[in-house]
């Protein structure tokens, strides 16, 4: 008779958690076809050893699970990084840091946000009707200065008319990314990963594929304001959203900003 009690049901749910999270961060980063294929081989690797008790395949198996294992360690760091950032920062645990801390300044601190908020959304508006190309990155949780060195620092104030500039045609950064992160302009003229997913439209050019390629790497927001149409568009968490309106738009950044105020109560 089998011996099933509470401690088993925490396992197993343990162990579903943790499975739901790898198969989420890897349909947002696009390697999928690997989790299933991971999954295939986990299956196989229990039948064979676990439940047909088969040695010599069970022991083969057992040294690909090792090999395996750390080079998907090595292949998906940055993607293991981001699982424990997230981890570490999910809005399920902030409960936790209220208990030792005390927002005494909320409403200051909502107005700033909501400022920022609205000139970020008011220089793409702008860029939007002289179909001025603009790709800026939000920064959330994850630390974006790997990505603002490979531009020039500017750590400056966000500014509407800032924003315009330096996207302006004749501005020599205007050809990178802008990277938005501690309530500031960081750096512009970045360079950001590249998407090769399949299914980015081939309408869309590489301001699209570099803003997915950081939403897929990160968890950032990447704007872009196409050139070719004016059109704005947003990536997040591996989606990209095209043909946003203002209210969208400042909608999406808003969401960002109330979960970065909440992060740092």
């Amino acid at each position: 008779m089998l011996d099933f009690g509470i401690k088993d049901i925490f396992d197993i749910v343990i162990v579903a958690l943790l499975l739901y999270y790898i198969y989420r961060l890897m349909r947002e980063s696009g390697t999928l076809n690997i989790f299933y294929g991971v999954m295939a081989f986990i299956v196989v690797w229990v039948i064979a050893s676990e439940i047909l008790d088969m040695r010599l395949t069970g022991t083969i198996l057992d040294k690909f699970m090792s090999i395996g294992l750390l080079i998907l360690v090595i292949l998906f760091q940055e993607q293991i990084k981001r699982f424990l950032v997230q981890l570490g920062s999910h809005r399920d645990w902030r409960f936790l840091r209220k208990l030792f801390h005390h927002d005494d300044d909320g409403n200051g601190r909502d107005a700033g946000a909501h400022r920022r908020v609205m000139s970020v959304v008011s220089a793409c508006m702008s860029m939007s009707k002289s179909k001025t190309g603009a790709l800026i990155v939000v920064q959330a949780s994850m630390p974006l200065d790997a990505y603002a060195k490979t531009g020039d620092i500017l750590d400056a104030r966000i500014n509407t008319r800032l924003i315009e500039n330096i996207f302006f045609k004749n501005s020599p950064l205007h050809d990178g990314a802008m990277i938005i992160a501690n309530h500031r302009i960081e750096a512009a003229g970045c360079i950001l990963p590249v998407s090769h997913d399949s299914d980015v439209p081939r309408s869309l050019g590489l301001r699209h594929r570099s803003a997915l390629g950081i939403a897929q790497a990160t968890d950032a927001i990447a704007i872009v304001v196409s050139e070719e149409t004016g059109y704005i568009s947003v990536a997040h968490r591996g989606k990209l959203e095209t043909r946003l309106s203002s209210t969208e738009l400042e909608k999406r950044l808003t969401g960002l900003a109330e979960a970065d105020s909440a992060e740092s109560v």
